[in-house]
């Protein structure tokens, strides 16, 4: 079951991969621009089949995708349509004019108008927005059809279990010691079943439990629980403790904070169209903030996979790691439908990485086309303001050089996050 899991979850992986590019192919023949590949993968073509103009395959190093669009590269500045070597010298220089010169290469005399550096700016911001684009599409649907079909595991305001006495978060174990004192639910005659209806006058909903478990945390002496017990309403009075607890957001710090000792009911809920959003807006968020964390992970992943230390639970993962986290979901002994929602949320999490990734405004990715193109919008604008002429294209040759090393250094990543997905994997279930 678990390599089942993970063939079907890299098989998702590509779908996510080939509807980016579908949004990119899309848009370009919406726009009149020729497109002679559409590509799933890098390296030897291991399949492939010819749709009109376009040649649809598959490649042998399933790490991405691509669309070739001709013209990607404009002629040199002032040398109107000739791509050949030019008087200027640099050390990369031929690198620009091999560029440019391969990208003629695929420019026919008919496709002359065709090409994707004759597009407009909007246009070109269009095209190349689209394939991210896509991947929050598909995101935005899986999540629906996870929280408003499925359900998740959501921590409610009823009571579970009362905790006898109080033991610190450093304590190796569980049980009461001898002498333990009485946790302040358990004195103030808490039961399992008690739903919490309001804290200190506040009213809380079922789901609020991760806000009222702040509030407990940040109030002290005697407060007053309203619960609601067998269709009756109470109000208790328990007396906060602070003791040491782990932080709601790094479990290995430890904190002092305010007690009361109730642990929460999980309960599979439904959740609506506003709750989607809301869920979607604050995964956007944390995924934009572990890719801008991504420099400060190298040293963590590099001791994994050289020095034997632990894997970081929170760390990047990549292809292999997360097609393997697929793969254990599919081997868990849980209802069909829970493994089903796990494995549709992980793929949405993958869809919106790519979608942020890929904005990023440096080459070869898509964000490193947006900026050139909105650069020359803004270039052609001040100069129609000014009375002059057109000042053309913006010359992305020139970014070819950094396009190089990013993927260099994309390539070195990559290969690191594969070593350490199979040496020392990233385990959600052990």
């Amino acid at each position: 079951m678990t390599v089942l899991g993970i063939v079907i979850f890299f098989v998702g992986i590509l779908l996510s991969v080939a509807w980016h590019e579908l949004g990119h192919f899309t848009t370009a023949r919406w726009f009149g621009i020729k497109v002679p590949e559409f590509m799933v993968g890098f390296g030897r073509t291991i399949w492939s089949r010819k749709r009109g103009e376009t040649e649809f395959g598959l490649k042998a190093i399933p790490l991405g995708g691509y669309i070739r669009m001709i013209g990607m590269i404009p002629p040199a500045p002032g040398s109107g349509s000739t791509l050949g070597r030019t008087r200027r010298t640099g050390p990369f220089q031929g690198l620009m004019d091999d560029a440019r010169r391969q990208s003629a290469m695929d420019v026919r005399p008919e496709d002359a108008d065709r090409q994707f550096y004759l597009r407009a700016p909007w246009k070109r911001v269009v095209v190349m927005f689209a394939g991210p684009f896509m991947n929050l599409v598909l995101a935005v649907v899986l999540f629906a059809i996870v929280l408003m079909g499925f359900g998740v595991p959501t921590y409610t305001t009823t009571v579970s279990a009362v905790s006898e006495c109080v033991v610190p978060a450093t304590a190796t174990t569980t049980e009461c010691p001898p002498g333990a004192p009485l946790t302040p639910a358990a004195a103030a005659g808490f039961r399992a079943g008690d739903q919490i209806i309001a804290f200190n006058g506040r009213p809380y909903e079922q789901d609020d439990w991760r806000a009222l478990q702040e509030a407990i945390r940040a109030s002290s002496g005697t407060v007053t629980v309203t619960v609601e017990r067998d269709g009756r309403r109470l109000d208790l009075t328990p007396t906060l403790i602070t003791t040491q607890l782990r932080d709601l957001d790094d479990n290995e710090k430890i904190v002092d904070a305010s007690f009361l000792g109730l642990s929460p009911l999980n309960e599979v809920q439904r959740k609506d169209l506003p709750a989607v959003a809301g869920e979607i807006g604050e995964i956007i968020s944390r995924t934009g903030q572990a890719i801008v964390a991504l420099p400060a992970r190298v040293p963590a992943l590099f001791g994994a996979v050289f020095l034997g230390e632990e894997r970081d639970m929170d760390g990047p993962i990549g292809v292999v790691g997360v097609s393997r986290i697929g793969g254990e979901i599919l081997a868990q002994d849980i209802p069909v439908g829970q493994e089903i929602a796990f494995f549709l949320q992980l793929l949405a999490a993958v869809n919106i990485s790519l979608f942020l990734f890929n904005l990023l405004p440096i080459p070869p990715l898509d964000g490193g086309q947006i900026f050139p193109a909105l650069w020359e919008a803004v270039k052609k604008r001040i100069a129609r303001l000014r009375g002059r002429p057109d000042p053309g294209p913006v010359d992305v040759a020139k970014l070819l050089p950094v396009a190089y090393v990013v993927a260099l250094v994309f390539i070195a990543w990559s290969g690191l996050l594969l070593v350490a997905d199979v040496i020392n994997p990233v385990r959600l279930f052990q």
